[in-house]
Order: structure tokens, then C-alpha cells, then sequence
């Protein structure tokens, strides 16, 4: 009997494993479907991908990008944009990326995402920070 727990624990763990990887993957197509969009000046489709807070914190898209454009000028324009370590802890995914800015400035940043009740993932924040030495 004690096997046969152990067996299935085993099991659950790999199922939980393997979900958290698709959850990473599905972090990255959100953030570089956000970036694409931000490519693209289109304000309405960045927006898409912000979480029902943040949405309600700015309202209307064009108020949510002219704050993307003055608070996170690397992340709305870059010249690389490099997925690092993404993790799924507690129903929250975070995922850093690593952006080489117009001026060849290097920052990390660090987004997190969570499920939503209709199953997408949506961006709930995003934090900046300038590499030291960069």
C-alpha cells in the first residue's frame, strides 16, 4: 500500500511539473505577444494582455501605454529581449527577461502572471531595474 502512495505521489509531482513548464511556456507567448504589440503601437492589444487590475487602475489603453512609454521606455522599445528564468510558485507565475535597450543599456525585468478564471494568463506587474556595471 505504502508503494502504491508513493508511486502516485511521484506521478503527482511530475503532473505538477509538467503543468508548471506549460504554464512558463504560455508566460513567454503572453510577454512577447505584449512586447509584439508594443512594436506595433497598438494600444488596444497591449492592453488585452494586462490583468483586470491593472485595467482598472489605467482605465483605457491609451493611458496604460503612455505609462509603458514613460516608465518602462526599455520594455516598450529594445534592441534584444531575452527570456530568463520563469517559475510557477503558489498559482503565480514570475518570469525574468533580459532587455538590451535602445542606447545598449542592459536592464532585467521581472513580470509576474496569473491565471484568470476564464483560463488565460494575464500580466498583473512588472518590475524594472537597471543592470549594475550595464
Amino acid at each position: 500500500m505504502r508503494a502504491l502512495v508513493l508511486l502516485l505521489a511521484i506521478f503527482a509531482g511530475l503532473s505538477f511539473a509538467a503543468h508548471a513548464d506549460d504554464d512558463v511556456v504560455a508566460a513567454r507567448t503572453v510577454i512577447t505577444s505584449q512586447a509584439e504589440a508594443f512594436a506595433r503601437d497598438d494600444d488596444a492589444a497591449a492592453f488585452a494582455y494586462a490583468s483586470p487590475a491593472l485595467k482598472q487602475i489605467f482605465q483605457q489603453p491609451a493611458m496604460f501605454m503612455a505609462m509603458v512609454r514613460s516608465r518602462y521606455a526599455p520594455v516598450y522599445r529594445h534592441k534584444s529581449f531575452e527570456f530568463g528564468e520563469g517559475k510557477v510558485e503558489n498559482g503565480k507565475i514570475t518570469q525574468n527577461v533580459h532587455i538590451r535597450d535602445d542606447d545598449g543599456a542592459l536592464w532585467e525585468a521581472m513580470y509576474t502572471l496569473e491565471r484568470q478564471p476564464d483560463g488565460s494568463l494575464k500580466i498583473t506587474g512588472c518590475v524594472l531595474l537597471k543592470t549594475i556595471g550595464a
